[in-house]
């Protein structure tokens, strides 16, 4: 049985330059079942950063909803906010937001750490997620040491960590290689496909979101058939 895992209701999101009001978002209705894989793509400036953003609560809209698990995000207070965010969604987004002082296995683990999870068991599966992505030779580098695109596989190791509900990815793949880019599409199909998780995937490559079973576009703030 699918669950229902995110949906969006007329959302919408304005922003004021002066006194000329600028809408980014007009009305998107987008629902998200367990395993549902759906690329966005559009142009830079489009807004699709911006739906990321209020999708996974780090950005209100001007009006509208999202519903994750039937749970009207609005309602929810910051300490509430935060634990969905922990325990529900991964995200992986242009900037990778590394700690410079931990190791990749250690920045790995950073979550499943907060929340408290036997150490051991946290470790063994950062070292598969690690592995799963390229970097089983450069777990103990820290970020510093290591190249802007395996900067970017360590962020996606991390988001998996806590074997996430819903991924939010956005253009995870515009910092690596063609090979390496289509070895994480791979992963992302298999946990989700493994796992039930719902990905939202925002990328400017065409071909790569053709890959996806859905796909749309983006465009003038209308989420729209690719």
């Amino acid at each position: 049985m699918n669950e229902l895992i995110l949906e969006t209701i007329d959302l919408k999101k304005g922003f004021y330059h002066g006194s000329i009001r600028i809408d980014v978002l007009k009305g998107i209705n987008l629902s998200l079942n367990s395993g549902d894989k759906v690329a966005i793509v559009g142009a830079s400036g489009t807004g699709k950063s911006t739906l990321l953003h209020i999708i996974g609560t780090l950005d209100h809209p001007t009006s509208g909803k999202v519903l994750i698990r039937n749970r009207d995000v609005a309602k929810l207070n910051e300490s509430e906010l935060s634990g969905l965010r922990n325990e529900l969604i991964g995200f992986v987004f242009q900037f990778h937001h590394l700690l410079p002082e931990l190791s990749a296995l250690e920045n790995v683990m950073l979550p499943g750490m907060i929340k408290g999870i036997e150490p051991e068991k946290l470790r063994q599966r950062a070292l598969f997620l690690l592995n799963a992505v390229g970097l089983a030779q450069r777990v103990e580098h820290k970020p510093g040491e290591l190249s802007g695109g395996e900067q970017q596989r360590v962020a996606i190791a991390r988001a998996l960590i806590m074997n996430p509900k819903l991924l939010l990815c956005d253009e995870i793949t515009g910092n690596l290689d063609q090979e390496t880019g289509w070895n994480v599409f791979e992963l992302l199909q298999k946990i989700a496909t493994e796992h039930g998780t719902s990905i939202i995937f925002v990328t400017h490559d065409s071909e790569l979101a053709g890959r996806f079973p859905r796909k749309y576009q983006l465009n003038e703030g209308v989420l729209g058939a690719a």
